[in-house]
């Protein structure tokens, strides 16, 4: 009897945190000037009502195709625009891919992310990538990829080779957006959103923090998201890593409290989505992680490198697990 009571008031709690598409940037706003112990306790609400916190879904990011991207995104290395780029190499051959897969799933990973650097796929590499996105399906592992922009063929042949989740992210606001990249319009991004579930494919989007972006920027990012028609069943919050050669390669810092901030927000307005701490944990001390984790994060990048930058080692995130009570979620 008390087990259905304790049921019903979870069921009721709901009500404060639901599933919203019409926020305001004055209600947004407002959660950012919380005082920092009431955000955390929402989100840690809003949190422990639709999850359970103690489980991190764990994906594992290979890039497949490297440098030589015709973008100008003032934060990636592999823009072929930059004074110094990363080498443009060919598309991984599939086995060699499989392989990987594979390692990745021996190692706890439930989904297999590829990232390729082109503005758009060609159609004969497409069919290369779907071949891909079939094998590792065969391996048992969910599927994701990242390349570029798309259109309504393009993802109705994703979802044909059985593609579970599509990234594609907004990077930052829309105002912000013309200081970052050049190349393509933040309409270009919804766009390709719009398409990837159109083709019901599920999408993984958030942005990048510590751009040069203000507090206002990652209002208007997150109000994005959490206003689209359906929210991003995914949501990877970055920490930019400023690498050496790239326009931002000497970003002001976000503060680290700012940057747990925005995770609070993220989880409290996209309460159901998984919400997970992406580039840039290098830069992290263990104590800000652990107060992502806190804050709602419930999932990571596992290896070594994050297509070419690095990560925290295994053992690193474990070991970390091991002292905050955090297990990897099984296979979703």
């Amino acid at each position: 009897m008390l087990a259905n009571k304790n049921d019903s008031l979870h069921e009721n709690m709901k009500d404060f945190f639901p599933v919203r598409h019409d926020w305001s940037r004055e209600e947004i706003e407002k959660l950012f000037k919380l005082p920092f112990p009431k955000l955390i306790y929402q989100a840690q609400t809003a949190h422990h009502l639709y999850f359970d916190p103690t489980l991190i879904q764990v994906s594992t990011l290979l890039s497949i195709k490297s440098g030589g991207c015709p973008e100008d995104c003032a934060y990636c290395p592999q823009s072929a625009r930059h004074n110094e780029k990363i080498k443009a190499d060919k598309l991984m051959a599939i086995e060699e891919v499989l392989q990987r897969a594979q390692a990745a799933k021996d190692q706890g990973a439930t989904r297999f992310c590829m990232g390729a650097a082109w503005r758009s796929p060609k159609k004969h590499d497409l069919e290369t990538v779907c071949a891909m996105i079939e094998g590792v399906k065969k391996i048992g592992l969910e599927t994701c990829v990242t390349l570029g922009m798309l259109d309504k063929n393009q993802t109705e042949r994703l979802k044909q080779a059985g593609l579970d989740y599509y990234n594609h992210n907004l990077d930052t606001s829309k105002k912000h957006y013309e200081k970052i990249i050049s190349t393509r319009t933040y309409q270009d991004r919804l766009d390709t959103l719009a398409f990837i579930r159109e083709a019901n494919i599920k999408v993984c989007c958030g942005g990048i923090l510590g751009m040069n972006e203000q507090e206002a920027d990652r209002i208007d990012m997150i109000m994005t998201l959490a206003n689209l028609p359906k929210h991003p069943e995914s949501v990877p919050i970055n920490l930019l890593i400023r690498v050496k050669g790239t326009p931002l390669e000497n970003a002001e810092p976000i503060e680290p409290i700012d940057f747990v901030k925005t995770v609070a927000v993220a989880r409290i307005v996209l309460p159901k989505s998984y919400v997970r701490l992406a580039a840039g944990r290098n830069e992290m001390t263990p104590e800000m992680q652990t107060l992502c984790y806190l804050a709602g994060v419930n999932s990571i990048f596992l290896g070594e490198r994050l297509l070419t930058c690095p990560n925290p080692d295994k053992n690193t995130d474990l070991n970390l697990f091991k002292k905050l009570g955090l297990q990897i979620a099984p296979k979703l």
